[in-house]
């Protein structure tokens, strides 16, 4: 097992911080610096589940946070991310010859990272030689990444019922390695461990989590106590949580801070976490949302315009998730893009929506768009031949600080 561990790569500092490559989200692979990296983040409370995993990664200088002193540990991870993630965590002698994906062009940012996954027996492809590096992983594959790339096998995979109450979820292919990775004590299942959430997309959170498992499993790293670690001994039970309701129609006052202003297309969809700008209270003054939760869910069309569907609440306290069902008003302000504008002034202090990007990089013939905050989606590259051509385009321009306030359109149920 040591020989996959016989040494941390150099430069394992960065990775996360999220920025945009021609034609793709990409993470920025940043050199590591002399000295340790930042260990606190701005929105990983001491009392996060998932504190102690970042803190050591990012003290070891594996992971590091983004330029605005957050961590954003709730968010998505995708399958080219991962591979980035596992070139910096692991090194490892390549297992098999270098496959060429289809959909992987060579001066795609991850191609080095895809490759080397490949070739070490982390990550495989699916039918047709593709790769589907855009594509969120799901937690179960990243533990099957995880046994196959460190040659985890068990063969008990019949009993993981014992382990897991949703078991009947996992796949066919993930049960013998997660049933391997449950034995050597990687699984890390919040807010319950006896729910493994097989298919829910992994968070930057989970894969710390996961990551820094295996490292200490391999003895890189001393073992953390935590109550989520699957097989690990479980403090005791606590009482039973008290469900709380918030009826339809409360209003939930949320912020965006990564952008002053929000461009999207009258047509896309686009991935949007808004961040809770207040206490929610009772008449009591009992905190049922508190300041600091995060609302994840997507703006989509809407008849003239735009509006943001809240798909999932994740406390800031405890870090619960709850689904739930909540929309902005419908958000018809435009902006007109012409050809001849200056794409630096519309793009400035701006989130772009990845269609919006392409329109704006189409029109104005102004490609250094690429470099601003676009919202997870299709590839922008791919985008820009759908708005080559045209003299114009309307942008749906949205305001955070007013456009965006939240009402509950079913009653909402918490646990306390």
């Amino acid at each position: 097992m040591t020989r996959f561990f016989n040494r941390l790569q150099a430069g394992t500092a960065g990775l996360m911080a999220i920025a945009l490559s021609t034609g793709s989200i990409a993470p920025v692979i940043v050199s590591a610096p002399v000295f340790a990296q930042n260990t606190t983040f701005s929105d990983v409370s001491s009392n996060y589940w998932a504190s102690p995993f970042i803190a050591e990664l990012a003290r070891r200088d594996i992971i590091a946070g983004f330029p605005d002193g957050t961590f954003r540990p709730d968010q998505s991870v995708t399958r080219a991310q991962f591979a980035a993630i596992v070139r910096k965590a692991f090194a490892k002698s390549p297992e098999r010859s270098v496959i060429n994906f289809t959909d992987v062009s060579p001066n795609y940012w991850a191609s080095l990272a895809i490759q080397e996954a490949y070739r070490t027996g982390f990550l495989s492809g699916y039918p047709g030689n593709r790769f589907q590096p855009e594509q969120n992983i799901p937690r179960e594959q990243v533990l099957v990444s995880l046994a196959s790339g460190l040659d985890y096998t068990s063969n008990n995979s019949a009993n993981l019922s014992q382990y897991y109450s949703d078991d009947s979820s996992i796949s066919n292919y993930a049960r013998n390695p997660i049933a391997a990775a449950t034995e050597r004590g990687i699984v890390v299942n919040y807010p319950n461990v006896k729910f493994l959430n097989p298919t829910r997309t992994a968070t930057r959170a989970d894969v710390a989590a996961f990551i820094y498992q295996a490292l200490a499993e391999a003895g890189q790293v001393s073992a953390i106590n935590s109550a989520y670690v699957v097989g690990q001994a479980q403090p005791t039970t606590p009482t039973t949580p008290q469900a709380i309701t918030i009826p339809s129609g409360t209003t939930i006052p949320v912020k965006y801070d990564q952008a002053e202003r929000i461009l999207v297309t009258k047509e896309e969809t686009a991935p949007l976490t808004l961040t809770v700008a207040q206490n929610v209270v009772t008449s009591s003054g009992t905190i049922l949302i508190p300041a600091g939760s995060t609302v994840v869910g997507e703006l989509r069309p809407a008849p003239g315009g735009s509006q943001f569907y809240a798909q999932e609440l994740i406390s800031s306290i405890g870090g619960q998730r709850y689904n739930i069902s909540a929309t902005s008003e419908v958000i018809t302000k435009t902006e007109r893009i012409r050809k001849g504008i200056n794409a630096g002034n519309v793009v400035k202090n701006a989130a772009l929506g990845a269609a919006a990007a392409a329109a704006i990089s189409a029109i104005t013939g102004d490609r250094a768009i690429a470099t601003e905050e676009v919202l997870g989606g299709a590839g922008v590259g791919t985008l820009v031949g759908l708005f080559l051509g045209r003299n114009s385009v309307d942008l749906v321009a949205i305001d955070p600080d007013t456009d965006l306030q939240l009402t509950l359109t079913s009653s909402l149920a918490l646990n306390r």
